[in-house]
């Protein structure tokens, strides 16, 4: 089979037999939805959002956002969708796409809808041609924007596509259906694991916090709802007594700025990429010191608290408390941000909904924790960070092993689309 070099440098050559075509050439209807947002409803019509488009595949589980079904036809007055064509988001992320397998849905901002020409393009092809490398370095370079990568409307006219004959397009889907499938299993399989791995960690932590190492000590009824039964030799004591409240505040805002997620904990600000608004002045920022426990009065039902590693400051609209000293302070980091206790100090957090939920000392101090003595407290921080880093290691590698499947996957995908596999190899997959 004879190649043929492409006038692009973002692809080497093809076969003598296909070809490089404009894009948006061969497309007979698009659509593009970028603009108002929708009103959103409890339930209606399925509202598809860029968050729903994955590569090749539409996650209707993602984001579960409707819209009236009166508001339908305004909605939808771009155009409709028909099964087969394809979804493509243009930021947040930039690239995805998947093809319609729905047609009674609705269409959110940042995609855009593309129904090729059936007599030159497969919609299966089309969709892994626009997956392949060829496609999307062509969308990086055509991109812009600094925190979000975008494309602009007027840049889809710049874009190519590879083209091989239609009965060579059905034969490379039928194979990527099949390679990609098996590929996605283990994908699947592996992120199973982690799952599973990271639902064991919290078991183990939860566990070790409330009822210790020994799994054989005596048993006592702690008379707390969310504890239950704790070592007959351990304390409960109200938070009141164990974390007094500190408000210190910076005379300067020159000291370190630190930040309380859900997922992280207490971390420099530095470290993390926030695109948040930051005020022009830190003075007056509350201070807080290594081994407080700072929560975040806005996000805390959602358990964003813990140990602070370092000396810094934080928002004036957080809360710092510094433990006594029966509690050690890596021990308490463990304990508040399970899940049974952020359940438990949401019971004491005010607010109408939900998600306004704000925890206040007083809302904090209704609540127990338990003490074991000092020295085993310690002996649990020990034992459980040993076995955290077993579990780190085994979800680094798990993870790695993700990462090469996915790029074998997008290899694999741009080796065919490009004519890189011989006819051999695509009849034996059939």
């Amino acid at each position: 089979m004879k190649d043929i070099t492409t006038n692009t440098n973002l692809l080497d050559a093809i076969p003598m037999t296909w070809n490089l075509l404009p894009f948006m050439k061969y497309v007979t209807d698009h659509s593009d939805y970028r603009g108002k947002t929708p009103d959103k409803k409890d339930h209606g019509i399925f509202l598809l959002t860029a968050k729903n488009v994955r590569m090749g595949y539409i996650n209707y589980d993602s984001s579960q956002e409707y819209i009236a079904v009166e508001d339908y036809e305004e909605v939808m007055r771009r155009g409709r969708p028909k099964v087969g064509d394809i979804l493509f988001t243009t930021e947040a992320p930039l690239g995805n796409v998947a093809l319609v397998d729905d047609e009674k849905v609705a269409m959110a901002q940042r995609i855009i809808r593309f129904r090729m020409k059936k007599s030159h393009f497969d919609s299966k092809f089309t969709l892994y041609a626009m997956i392949s490398n060829h496609f999307q370095n062509q969308l990086k370079t055509l991109s812009t924007g600094s925190t979000a990568e975008g494309l602009k409307a007027s840049k889809l006219n710049a874009l190519k596509i590879i083209c091989p004959p239609l009965s060579k397009q059905v034969k490379i889907a039928t194979y990527l259906d099949l390679k990609t499938m098996e590929l996605d299993q283990l994908i699947e399989a592996k992120q199973h694991l982690l799952k599973l791995l990271d639902e064991k960690k919290r078991a183990l932590i939860a566990r070790a916090v409330t009822r210790g190492l020994n799994p054989d000590a005596p048993l006592k009824d702690s008379g707390i709802s969310w504890l239950g039964m704790i070592p007959a030799h351990w304390e409960i004591e109200r938070t009141k007594w164990l974390l007094p409240e500190i408000d210190e505040r910076s005379e300067t805002g020159e000291e370190d700025l630190l930040s309380v997620s859900h997922l992280t904990g207490v971390t420099l600000r530095s470290e993390k990429e926030v695109n948040m608004f930051m005020a022009e002045s830190l003075e007056g920022y509350k201070k807080c010191k290594a081994g407080d426990l700072v929560i975040n009065t806005l996000w805390a039902w959602m358990g964003a608290m813990g140990v602070s590693p370092v000396d810094g400051i934080i928002s004036p609209a957080y809360n710092v408390y510094r433990p006594v000293s029966t509690i050690d302070s890596d021990f308490l980091d463990l304990l508040v941000r399970t899940p049974d206790f952020v359940s438990e100090i949401t019971r004491y957090s005010k607010g109408v909904w939900s998600s306004r939920l704000r925890l206040y000392p007083e809302g904090l101090y209704e609540t127990y924790l338990p003490v074991p003595p000092l020295s085993e407290q310690k002996e649990i921080v020990v034992e459980i960070n040993k076995q955290l880093n077993q579990f780190k290691e085994l979800k680094s590698i798990t993870e790695k092993t993700i990462t090469l499947l996915q790029e074998r996957r997008t290899t694999l995908i741009s080796a065919a689309v490009t004519g890189k596999l011989s006819e051999e190899v695509l009849n034996n997959a059939a």
